[in-house]
């Protein structure tokens, strides 16, 4: 599984692409070696070097880092709200808000879709997945609902969301970074479960897929009319300044209505469905059964309701 390539499968061009990696020399040292490993049991998985990281990427000087970053790789500035030239930071071009038009939301109230941009595994029985990233590895539902260890009277949400379906979502750095309602529905306000902050890459969750859930993330349940409860969570990482949200908790939100963003680094996304109350498109779950994520832009179809 060492130094692996990292594959996924764009819905766009329909080929299967080798990912390019930001800082992978890095990243592979710090999870394929033992003095990396050890290294990031003892200083990368805490809160404090992603906060420090988080500092340099909020410098004036950190700017200068902004068209070298687009330019190396090929970021579309036609999308972008704002110049590129007008970004002080390099974290305000991170979490740079898009043209309304460059992510239209796909209609209909029966359609649930993508939150965000990113590569994507999706599962329409979670308990029934042979895995997630490696075959056979998986977290639990009460692991990433943060009810392990309780006892199972005390499960609601697994309870609610046994056998149901799941979205992965997981944005590089190169992606944009804010992160959007996948359906019309009520949110209920973000709850935060402590964590560390692991790397979310592949590289790291085919040693240890429970990073996922062994992470700082928010969870914010969401009433939909069309589709039933459902429940988002936003998973920090390793380099992720902040999880900020930017939503009103009990204002009607509609799908594809900002959420919130992270601030630098790469990061995930994870959206709960009840059992039985998606149908995911048939080429969105397909590559997933192989542990290879789909390339999708948020706004894109993902589903419809049952």
């Amino acid at each position: 599984m060492a130094s692996a390539p990292t594959r996924f499968f764009d819905r766009y061009t329909r080929t299967l692409k080798v990912e390019e990696i930001y800082g992978e020399r890095w990243l592979r040292f710090a999870y394929e070696n033992p003095l990396g490993r050890l290294a990031v049991w003892a200083l990368v998985r805490r809160a404090i070097f992603s906060r420090f990281y988080g500092w340099k990427m909020n410098l004036r000087a950190s700017g200068l880092r902004v068209l070298p970053f687009i330019a190396r790789y090929n970021i579309d500035v036609d999308e972008f709200a704002r110049s590129a030239f007008d970004f002080k930071t390099f974290n305000e071009f991170f979490f740079r808000a898009l043209k309304p038009e460059a992510r239209p939301i796909a209609p209909g109230a029966g359609v649930a879709v993508f939150p965000a941009d990113g590569r994507h595994l999706a599962f329409p029985d979670v308990d029934a997945a042979e895995g997630f990233y490696v075959k056979g590895e998986k977290f639990t539902l009460a692991e990433l609902l943060g009810e392990a260890g309780r006892p199972e009277a005390d499960r609601p949400l697994t309870r609610q969301f046994a056998g149901g379906a799941m979205l992965i979502s997981r944005l590089c750095p190169v992606d944009y970074h804010r992160f959007h309602f996948p359906v019309d529905g009520v949110p209920d306000e973000a709850r935060s479960i402590r964590g560390w902050l692991y790397s979310v890459h592949p590289v790291a969750l085919r040693r240890n897929v429970r990073y996922l859930v062994q992470n700082r993330r928010d969870l914010t349940l969401i009433d939909s009319e069309a589709f039933g409860p459902v429940a988002m969570f936003e998973v920090g990482a390793t380099n992720v300044g902040s999880i900020r949200q930017a939503f009103v908790p009990g204002r009607r939100a509609a799908k594809g209505d900002e959420k919130g963003f992270f601030a630098f680094g790469g990061s995930c996304v994870i959206t709960l469905f009840a059992r039985g109350r998606i149908h995911f498109d048939a080429d969105v779950v397909e590559p997933g059964s192989r542990q290879v994520e789909i390339y999708a832009r948020m706004g894109d179809r993902l589903g419809v309701a049952l």
